[in-house]
This record gives structure tokens, C-alpha cells and sequence, in this order.
């Protein structure tokens, strides 16, 4: 099992949700976070005053999936949250070694 971990630009979302679905995804999870990348923040302009952002919106993605469908749910959240610009975010791929659903205690891919 693989838990892939994305963080892109909170406009994005809906458009990788609706990737996902016909994958059989049939859970995710989605935090609202902050952070920064190469570009380091970005300079707004509030009510005349220039001041530094450090930390940009963005929204992690979470999905456990099965070993066999992880390249095709990274590359559909790769095309799905792709802009070109800079700041569209990154994926990271784990090794999930256990999965339990607490309700009926089903382990691993019947967890998922």
C-alpha cells in the first residue's frame, strides 16, 4: 500500500477530486496549510502597503491507496493540479505498512 501525499494550490482542489473519482478513489483526506517553496512567499500590496507573505495558502491531499493504482493516482493529480506556474505544488509517495478501519476492524487493502 502507498500513501501519496499533494500539496497544491487550494483552486485545484475540486478539479483533483473530480480526477480521482473515476479511479475508484473513494477517500481522501484535505487540510488547509501554509508553506512555502523555492519561490520563498510573495510580496502583496495591502491598501498601498507592500509587505512580505512568508507562508502561501495551499491544501494537502491525502490518499492510501493500493500498490498497483499509486502511478496512476499520482499522475492524475499531477495533470489535475498542473497550472505551469510557479508554486503548483509537490507529491510525495509513501510506504503505508498497516491500514485498520476502527469501525469493523478490516485491516489493510480492506481497510482502504
Amino acid at each position: 500500500m502507498k500513501l501519496v501525499v499533494a500539496i497544491i494550490k487550494p483552486f485545484k482542489l475540486d478539479e483533483v477530486r473530480e480526477a480521482l473519482t473515476p479511479l475508484g478513489i473513494q477517500g481522501v483526506t484535505v487540510s488547509e496549510v501554509k508553506g512555502f517553496g523555492r519561490q520563498k512567499g510573495q510580496t502583496e500590496i495591502y491598501r498601498g502597503a507592500e509587505y512580505m507573505v512568508n507562508f502561501l495558502p495551499k491544501v494537502k491531499i491525502e490518499v492510501a491507496v493500493n500498490d498497483d493504482i499509486a502511478p496512476r493516482v499520482v499522475e492524475t493529480i499531477q495533470t489535475a493540479a498542473h497550472t505551469g506556474k510557479i508554486g503548483d505544488g509537490k507529491i510525495f509517495v509513501f510506504e503505508l505498512v498497516q491500514a485498520i478501519r476502527i469501525r469493523t476492524g478490516e485491516t489493510n487493502a480492506d481497510a482502504l
